[in-house]
């Protein structure tokens, strides 16, 4: 951080995002004790600010564990944000005709914070379900959408993700770049999971007015016995959805091409 950008402090407010910010990388929360050694504070200085984040409704102390966890207060102040209360509000209707069609889960997702948000998820009606949790926050290189929506960014903000979220073990940015150039040409992307075997996604970016992604529609494709519907009509309604939802957006000419 420069001089000028620490020029003005706030420490209460700092140590209480601080503690937020410790608590969303934490899948089961941690303890007081926990806390204050993580972020090098007293006991004392860190239960103050908590038991203010937990009357303001941010995080919440495990009745059993004694640990204390995010709510989701923090994701319903992110909905409020009017890009993603639309984004959501005119994404519904069309994830839920698509995942009566093709009768497979759908999940929309976004990058914030160098990471994958799920901000909106439909399941299959069928009785075998694969779905991603609304909400969860997914390694940008280890989702569908991510690699998506990267695709259709602007250069300076593709090469600042490069340089700020690590790249999988393994693999060079070279590789990735061209991985998303082969994206960006043909317009999605198909591959196996990263996270689960046997499961193929499939995933297409939802672009604003400038042709920039802002969201990505993805379907964790499942093979069923007897299926009917052929994977190839999931991949085109699944095309046309995005293309559908970006125009719904402002796309125009910009949207995805099927």
């Amino acid at each position: 951080m420069t001089t000028e950008q620490k020029k003005y402090t706030a420490p209460a407010l700092e140590k209480g995002l601080d503690i937020i910010e410790l608590l969303s990388s934490e899948d089961v929360g941690l303890s007081l004790s926990d806390i204050a050694r993580s972020l090098n504070r007293s006991v004392s200085e860190i239960f103050r600010m908590l038991a203010v984040l937990e009357q303001r409704g941010y995080v919440a102390q495990d009745i059993t564990s004694g640990r204390y966890v995010l709510t989701t207060y923090l994701f319903e102040i992110a909905h409020r944000l009017p890009i993603v209360r639309r984004l959501t509000s005119i994404a519904g209707p069309r994830m839920a005709m698509l995942a009566r069609e093709i009768r497979q889960s759908i999940h929309l997702g976004i990058i914030t914070n160098n990471e994958v948000l799920v901000v909106g998820q439909t399941d299959s009606p069928s009785n075998n379900v694969l779905s991603v949790r609304l909400g969860a926050k997914i390694p940008l290189w280890s989702a569908s959408s991510g690699r998506v929506i990267m695709a259709f960014l602007p250069p300076d903000e593709i090469d600042r993700i490069f340089s700020e979220a690590p790249l999988p073990e393994g693999t060079t940015r070279e590789e990735l770049e061209k991985d998303l150039a082969k994206i960006r040409a043909e317009g999605y992307e198909v591959r196996d999971s990263f996270m689960v075997r046997g499961i193929v996604n499939i995933s297409a970016p939802v672009l604003d007015h400038s042709g920039v992604a802002i969201a990505a529609l993805t379907v964790p494709h499942i093979e069923r016995i007897g299926e009917e519907i052929e994977f190839q009509t999931c991949v085109d309604r699944l095309r046309e959805t995005a293309r559908d939802l970006s125009i719904g957006l402002g796309a125009g000419n910009n949207a995805p091409a099927n």
